[in-house]
């Protein structure tokens, strides 16, 4: 699957993508893109026009990374693992992916709601559930 930002500048392409999205309703992210993360990962990926991404350390195990011309979001980097997640609405054929689940749903805004009969945890349960895995965020 391959997807771009709004100028074009940047290209990804996920090799076998996963077929639903996961959403981060953290206050972070909302921040970040005005709404919700819609992340989209796969078991590779290719990244064309580095040059024209910006990172950003959002936090001290957290990266965000957007197109420096057009100011597409690209990019959540999780520093713990390596881990990257990329936005959902920079890929064309993504639009009819499922909810796999969504994250700290507690700090939602009440506009940003979504149906669905899928998993829904809270930031402390998020946490929780990564922690028991083995990742630090200290």
């Amino acid at each position: 699957m391959t997807g771009h930002c709004l100028c074009g500048a940047v290209t990804v392409t996920l090799d076998n993508p996963k077929s639903e999205v996961e959403i981060c309703q953290c206050a972070m992210c909302r921040r970040w893109g005005g709404a919700f993360y819609a992340a989209l990962t796969g078991e590779d990926f290719t990244i064309g026009g580095e040059e024209s991404i910006t990172a950003y350390a959002s936090s001290d195990w957290g990266e965000r990374a957007f197109c420096s011309h057009c100011g597409t979001n690209i990019w959540w980097h999780f520093k713990p693992t390596g881990n990257r997640s990329f936005s959902a609405g920079i890929f064309d054929n993504a639009a009819g992916l499922t909810i796999e689940k969504e994250i700290f749903v507690d700090e939602g805004a009440d506009w940003c709601r979504l149906k669905g009969d899928h998993p829904r945890q809270t930031g402390e349960e998020a946490i929780a559930e990564a922690k028991a895995a083995g990742f630090s965020f200290d």
